[in-house]
């Protein structure tokens, strides 16, 4: 995995609550035992209409809005527990999804993957949503190390569990993270056969 340390970034709007995530990546996208390609399938059916043409009323197709940074409605990620929502948001390139809810499931999978969740309060998810879609060009500051998100709508602080914040401070998935204590691991072994 990538490390993320601090980000800097504009943000998509969605506003949507209840996504979920057969939302995110349809389920005939699923075939696939690999990560790449899902990027190009997020939010598939509502980037585009029936006929295949673009949706251009759909935010992510709306040229006004870019960066890495995801700010969706309440409750995001719910449903179905595959993985591949947290694979197809990354491919698309985000690497945070800012809400007030988060399946667990989801959160579990977008923190294995890289991509980070951000929980905040309903009252200021819905001044960033405001703010975001008022002035599309309003930065967002993410800082890991911290644990703090900085926006024209305050700071705030977040929280996220210990393990997975220092796998993803150092790029580690579950095994990087077993790997980097080798050592202590040997050292260990060593004791423990001397006794």
């Amino acid at each position: 995995m990538e490390k993320f340390t601090r980000l800097k970034s504009t943000a998509i709007p969605l506003a949507s609550e209840n996504i979920d995530t057969d939302q995110i990546i349809p389920a005939r996208f699923l075939k696939a035992t690999d990560k790449l390609g899902f990027g190009e399938q997020v939010f598939k059916d509502w980037r585009y209409l029936k006929d295949g043409s673009l949706n251009k009323k759909f935010i992510l197709n709306n040229p006004l809005y870019s960066g890495s940074i995801l700010v969706a409605g309440d409750n995001f990620g719910c449903g179905s527990s595959r993985e591949h929502a947290a694979w197809a948001l990354i491919g698309y390139g985000f690497k945070v999804v800012i809400s007030s809810f988060f399946a667990d499931i989801f959160k579990g999978n977008a923190l294995n993957n890289g991509l980070l969740p951000i929980q905040v309060t309903p009252k200021y998810l819905k001044a960033l949503l405001t703010e975001v879609t008022e002035n599309p060009n309003t930065l967002l500051t993410v800082d890991l190390k911290n644990q703090s998100l900085e926006s024209p709508a305050g700071m705030i602080s977040f929280d996220i569990d210990t393990y997975k914040k220092t796998c993803l401070l150092n790029g580690y998935d579950d095994i990087d993270y077993l790997m980097s204590k080798k050592n202590k691991i040997n050292a260990f072994e060593a004791l423990a056969n001397t006794i």
